[in-house]
């Protein structure tokens, strides 16, 4: 990891946004993210509030790291759970075959059929709004990605001779699948896991943008920058300051995914020592 740029890039970005959250859970911001404060509208970045002031007065500094935070655990749990299911789903599927194999792929395939943010939407609008629910919407968009980055390589495996000795031995299919399979894929899964909560933090911002997210007052990026198109001329700050760390988010997610991949992919070991 030290060898790639990528990786240490995408590290200290979210290095530097997991502290800014950390900072929101224990209540360590500078203002209430929430707390309005007219006389102080439309104020200008400065050393009072670094990222300047919203319609309402509230500092958008600390509105943007309690956005962070919320966006950061609403990502960690959907992809969590997708992980889990779908690595599950994925195992079952490549290593039974059969009737599982086509059970599963045909529910994948299902969802497969719908556009990521669309299917996101349509569970988040008919889901009571919450954080959880809003994580477990964006959850189902990314199993069936789970489930095919996973069959493929186990459909491989379990032809390999040291599970076929193992099958040989009386061992359980989940013994074999959990003890043989799952630890040669791992490298596979980390990597998506990385990809996949880029994803996530991008899909629970256009959800919040488009009014379906984590309800107010509760603090988000995509609502922020929806509240703050009407004011791009007259206190842009309230636009970039959400704008801009989402892309850093997404940015250093993705620089560490290809940090990632890069570095546990097997035909590059003979080539990270030069």
């Amino acid at each position: 990891m030290r060898r790639s740029p990528a990786a240490l890039a995408g590290i200290v970005i979210l290095a530097v946004l997991a502290v800014v959250a950390v900072l929101s859970y224990l209540g360590m911001l500078p203002y209430d993210p929430i707390a309005q404060h007219p006389p102080s509208r439309f104020l200008g970045p400065s050393g009072a509030h670094l990222f300047g002031t919203d319609q309402f007065g509230r500092d958008v500094f600390s509105r943007v790291a309690a956005g962070v935070g919320n966006s950061a655990l609403i990502a960690v749990v959907a992809v969590a759970f997708a992980t889990v299911v779908g690595t599950l789903g994925g195992l079952v599927s490549g290593f039974y075959r059969g009737f599982a194999d086509g059970a599963i792929g045909g529910v994948t395939n299902v969802l497969f059929a719908f556009p990521p943010l669309l299917l996101a939407l349509s569970l988040a609008s008919v889901l009571n709004r919450n954080w959880f629910t809003i994580a477990v919407a964006i959850a189902i968009v990314y199993v069936p990605i789970f489930i095919r980055v996973t069959r493929g390589p186990v459909l491989s495996l379990r032809e390999i001779e040291y599970v076929r000795a193992a099958v040989s031995t009386g061992q359980s299919r989940w013994q074999i699948m959990l003890r043989h399979v799952l630890p040669n894929i791992t490298s596979i899964i980390v990597v998506q896991v990385a990809l996949s909560l880029s994803w996530a933090v991008l899909t629970e911002a256009s959800l919040s943008f488009l009014g379906l997210g984590t309800p107010p007052p509760a603090p988000s990026l995509g609502s922020m920058i929806f509240e703050a198109r009407s004011l791009v001329f007259i206190a842009p700050w309230t636009l970039i300051a959400p704008g801009a760390v989402v892309v850093l988010l997404v940015v250093g997610l993705n620089l560490l995914g290809d940090g990632l991949r890069d570095t546990l992919d097997p035909r590059n070991r003979g080539h990270r020592g030069t």
